[in-house]
């Protein structure tokens, strides 16, 4: 019994050093794509949501929007798409709040396009993927805080978008190093769980 007990032993031990070193390498990869800003000309800039307040961007999605004009002002893209869409007890979607806060900054209306249902990061990027066929948009930068930019990137690929990505430099989340610690933390359970699952999507008959 001392033989099989002591291979079950090397086995689990075997399995926990790979799923440990898989989590380290996410990890490293979310900071990495993180510090990255790839923005070039794109069609369109896509800025994904974060809380709104009563109609006003929290200072996380605040922060998201300034990034996004910014790259709208230096023409790296000609249009908009906002995301993101009601909580509970919202009487608005975040989408619509972007929206609002693009036109007075100058915007024009006819730069933006909204999604404005989607309550995950997935939903939010397949319905992107749909608007830029529509529109026939090839390509886009992803917008958001700096550990969102690598699931963006996977999810982005996974729904045909070629995208780029550009993270906010001013989130809040950033600049408190716990928050931003557990942010990235979760990401990087997050990408390789996602990934799994994707994997074992495309198998099923």
């Amino acid at each position: 019994m001392k033989l099989p007990s002591r291979l079950g032993s090397r086995v689990l031990a075997g399995v926990v050093i790979v799923v440990i070193a898989a989590w380290i390498t996410s990890a490293i990869a979310v900071l990495m794509w993180g510090a990255r800003d790839g923005a070039r000309a794109s069609d369109a800039i896509v800025v994904l949501g974060a809380a709104q307040y009563v109609g006003r961007p929290s200072p996380v999605l605040r922060a998201r929007l300034d990034h996004a004009l910014d790259l709208w002002q230096r023409g790296l893209a000609p249009r908009l798409i906002f995301t993101g869409g009601m909580g509970a007890g919202d009487t608005t979607s975040e989408a619509a709040v972007g929206r609002a806060y693009a036109l007075r900054h100058g915007v024009p209306d006819t730069a933006i396009f909204m999604e404005n249902e989607g309550r995950t990061t997935r939903e939010s990027v397949a319905a992107v993927s749909v608007i830029m066929r529509t529109q026939q948009m090839r390509t886009a930068i992803l917008v958001s805080d700096p550990f969102h930019m690598l699931r963006l990137r996977i999810l982005s690929t996974q729904y045909g978008v070629n995208a780029s990505t550009s993270p906010t430099q001013t989130s809040p989340i950033s600049a408190n190093k716990g928050q931003a610690l557990g942010y990235v933390i979760s990401e990087s359970i997050k990408v390789p769980m996602m990934i799994v699952a994707h994997t074992f999507s495309l198998d099923q008959p």
